[in-house]
């Protein structure tokens, strides 16, 4: 009987470690999956000088070609984080719980992106990662740093349940004050939150000069005539709206899509508002509202339309972050290349963490289409394993046009004077 209860005993033990060993292996593959697709970088940023190859190294160099590096900008990055250390920052528990599969997962992805592994720790390490990116690079530039406003009804009523994620302004304008050699602060303010001017007036005061509105995922109608005294005040101030438009699929955003509408943003240019559009709507289809049918359009052909008009010249420009991602139509950055004549009027922005989400990034495309060599391909890829920021922007510097070989002009990554950068 003794032997026999010890038999068993071991028996248990056997179990609990192959169970301790599966629930590991769980684990550890949990991880690599999520780290496949989000931040799949094999080295530190500091590194980067000594471990890429010459190549890759010359690349470097000719990516910075015609580029002033005192005026370089970065229009497109965003602060975010969970409210650890006193930032104030907020996701929507939806985010954090398996409850919501695909939403969780996004936000595994994110934290991967991101380089956070110490969820106690998360609003530090961002910053951390964001600054060694930043810093280990030939010429560091500056980058507008993003706040993000909750949902507001109509009533300035706070709709938590349809907030995806909230930055305060106090957080990130914290943060370029720590860091004003490389970071810019920008502002972001829902026109329906209880004493809305008065917050945009706080903050131009404090130097801010940009809007940050994600209207489908904030559900922001930009064509609403009840926004014409927030329009009124921006101009006022001389603030600049950098908004996007076309699909957005970063932020859940179902109930809200159809405010990507680019032809809505006619109402703030009307106004006399300044607007930046964000990936120049270069996702998504949308009712064509000039045409009596309503016939659905591509948003980045609609775009166009607004840039084509002659009345917002000198006040409506685009922004290129994610035109190179895979899931963007191959015409929008090809346009985009040949259309020398909207240059001027172009801004780049990363749009990171986006550039860190390795499930985003395909060179392999870039290069079947014709937009970078198989040779390029190999030096962008080096690059990218160490530092994805600066991966962002050599790409961008490096791709041509497939037929006629032209490249975006070095004035689309230069700040513009009339945006106050």
């Amino acid at each position: 009987m003794a032997q026999r209860r010890s038999w068993i005993r071991r028996l248990g033990r056997a179990f609990l470690v192959a169970g301790l060993v599966l629930s590991g292996a769980v684990v550890l593959a949990h991880r690599w999956l999520i780290d496949r697709v989000g931040g799949a970088f094999a080295g530190d940023p500091a590194a980067i000088e000594g471990a890429l190859s010459e190549p890759a190294r010359a690349l470097l160099r000719a990516a910075w070609e015609g580029i002033d590096r005192e005026r370089l900008v970065d229009l497109h990055v965003h602060a975010v984080g969970l409210g650890t250390g006193g930032s104030g920052a907020w996701v929507n528990p939806e985010m954090r719980s398996w409850a919501h599969p695909i939403q969780h997962v996004q936000f595994l992805v994110y934290l991967s992106a991101a380089g956070i592994r110490d969820l106690e720790r998360a609003d530090e390490q961002y910053v951390e990662r964001l600054l060694a990116l930043i810093r280990h690079q030939p010429a560091p530039g500056r980058y507008v740093l993003l706040a993000f406003d909750k949902v507001f009804r109509a009533d300035g009523t706070e709709d938590l349940e349809r907030t995806r994620l909230y930055v305060p302004n106090e957080y990130v304008f914290a943060l370029a004050a720590r860091y004003p050699e490389v970071l810019i602060p920008a502002m972001s303010v829902h026109p329906f939150r209880p004493g809305a001017l008065a917050e945009l007036e706080r903050w131009a005061a404090r130097g801010g000069r940009i809007v940050k509105w994600l209207p489908n995922a904030m559900g922001i109608d930009p064509a609403d005539p009840r926004l014409d005294p927030f329009y009124d005040t921006m101009h006022e101030l001389d603030l600049t709206l950098l908004t996007h438009a076309g699909e957005e699929k970063a932020v859940e955003s179902e109930q809200g899509q159809a405010l990507g509408n680019p032809l809505l943003l006619r109402r703030p240019l009307e106004r006399g508002v300044r607007v930046v559009v964000a990936h120049c709507a270069s996702l998504g289809r949308y009712p064509d509202l000039d045409s009596p049918r309503r016939e659905l359009r591509p948003a980045f052909e609609l775009f166009l339309r607004l840039m084509d008009e002659e009345r917002w010249r000198g006040r409506l420009f685009g922004e290129i972050s994610a035109v190179t991602q895979y899931n963007r139509a191959p015409q929008v950055l090809a346009t985009l290349l040949e259309r020398t004549d909207l240059h001027p009027r172009l801004l780049n922005g990363s749009d990171y963490p986006l550039p860190a989400i390795n499930f985003l990034v395909r060179t392999r495309q870039l290069q079947r289409l014709g937009f970078i060599t198989a040779e390029e391909r190999e030096q962008l890829n080096e690059i990218y394993r160490y530092n994805p920021l600066l991966f962002d922007f050599v790409l961008k510097r490096t791709v041509r046009h497939p037929r006629t070989g032209r490249r975006f002009a070095p004035e689309v990554f230069l700040a513009k004077p009339e945006l106050g950068l």
